[in-house]
């Protein structure tokens, strides 16, 4: 039977979505992977409705520039979502694996498997792509998800939970979205240990800082996303040039585009002029410390002060650094970085193994964009977010890190 959106208190979906779980947590693969491809059908023959939610959303959102971008929907993000969901329903399902498996010498056998989380929670700002993407996430490993969206995407947002929960064979309460207008929803939804097995905060710092601090469920943290690039003194420039310009200009409102741009000293007289221009023409306001000003040719780097080494722009902004070799870059990544993605530029395979090996962030690049960081570049089809933490996992986390495990023993009538 086809679920529907429930309505109620948020204690009233929650109890809902914990039953969902149960339910789930039975479905075959071949269930789960026909209610994904259906939702994919029904986002698809939706289309119109779910443009017209959004239109409305972004029209009294009042946000612009790259806020208003995270907003948006289109026909080409509607087929990318669709086509997403498809590539989950493609994957290899991890309930049920096998982990480990073992005989003792008293003849009892040991299985580790995979097993669902259970009741997953997560709260998020303005992107209604990820209402779908994390959806069906949950709903292939066999978890019931509690949505708690930002107010700007309202009835986007209400609309795509309405047409997931409506497809035939999702069980109702298993997809839930909470109240957007106020913060109660969100304090009730981090206090709901019991009902809730973890709480996933996915946007900026401020909502991830207060979610981590607050939660009594336990949080895997995604982090916020202070990306840098460093140009090694024996960097091909065109490479450069293409890896800076697509990691900062291609999407800036994202996690994962670069806000700081370090260049080795030993080149940084000739190189810093050629990408500030291009930089530049790009449309991007460039800050830098005081030799990559000194070293622009006249070209207008406002100053960057020490928090802003710190920050994560989330707009058409960078920052640029001098820094004296590879051992300095390391240094200034970590500790100004917010560990998410950080790529190096260079043909010295020893210095790029440094970096590689030094840099503690969730990903990290040798001569590639840091764009790259998202669960469907990566293969897993689609996100819950990016982790920045080290437990219970880390970088892009999907269908694997949305399980835990049980033993299960089997004996012969053996006692202690």
């Amino acid at each position: 039977m086809a679920g529907t959106l429930t309505t109620g208190t948020t204690q009233e979906k929650l109890l809902q979505a914990r039953a969902a779980a149960a339910q789930m947590a039975l479905l075959s693969t071949d269930a789960k992977n026909a209610m994904l491809l259906a939702i994919a059908d029904a986002i698809e023959s939706h289309e119109q409705e779910i443009l017209a939610a959004n239109r409305a959303d972004v029209r009294e959102s009042g946000l612009e520039g790259a806020m208003r971008d995270r907003l948006l929907f289109t026909p080409a993000r509607i087929a990318e979502t669709a086509r997403a969901v498809r590539d989950v329903a493609s994957l290899p399902d991890p309930i049920g694996e096998t982990l480990a498996e073992w005989t003792k010498s008293n003849g009892l056998r040991i299985r580790k498997v995979r097993v669902p989380l259970g009741v997953i929670g997560i709260i998020y700002e303005s992107r209604p792509n990820v209402t779908v993407d994390t959806a069906v996430l949950a709903l292939k490993t066999g978890n019931a998800i509690v949505l708690r969206g930002g107010k700007e995407a309202a009835r986007s947002n209400q609309c795509l939970v309405e047409i997931l929960s409506a497809v035939p064979g999702v069980p109702e309460g298993a997809i839930e979205l909470l109240e957007s207008s106020t913060r109660q929803s969100v304090q009730e939804l981090i206090k709901a240990r019991g009902l809730v097995d973890v709480i996933i905060p996915r946007g900026g710092a401020g909502l991830i800082q207060f979610v981590t601090e607050n939660s009594i469920v336990p949080v895997i943290e995604t982090g916020a996303g202070n990306c840098h690039i460093f140009v090694d003194e024996s960097a091909d420039f065109e490479m450069a040039d293409r890896i800076v310009i697509n990691a900062k200009t291609q999407r800036p409102s994202v996690c994962n585009a670069a806000e700081k741009l370090l260049v080795h000293s030993a080149l940084a007289s000739e190189y810093i002029p050629r990408i500030a221009k291009k930089l530049l023409d790009a449309g991007v306001e460039l800050r830098g410390d005081g030799k990559a000003r000194s070293l622009a040719a006249g070209l207008p780097v406002g100053s960057a002060s020490e928090q802003e080494w710190y920050e994560e722009y989330l707009r058409l902004c960078i920052a640029i650094a001098v820094v004296a070799d590879v051992d300095e870059a390391v240094a200034h990544i970590n500790k100004y970085s917010t560990h998410h993605s950080d790529s190096i530029v260079t043909r010295d395979e020893g210095r790029a193994q440094k970096f590689l090996r030094e840099v503690d962030s969730a990903a990290v690049y040798w001569n590639a964009s840091t764009r790259f960081t998202d669960g469907a570049e990566f293969g897993f089809g689609a996100e819950m977010g990016i982790s920045t933490q080290k437990l219970h996992c880390r970088g892009p986390f999907a269908l694997a890190e949305l399980t835990s495990s049980k033993y299960e023993i089997t004996g012969t009538g053996q006692t202690r």
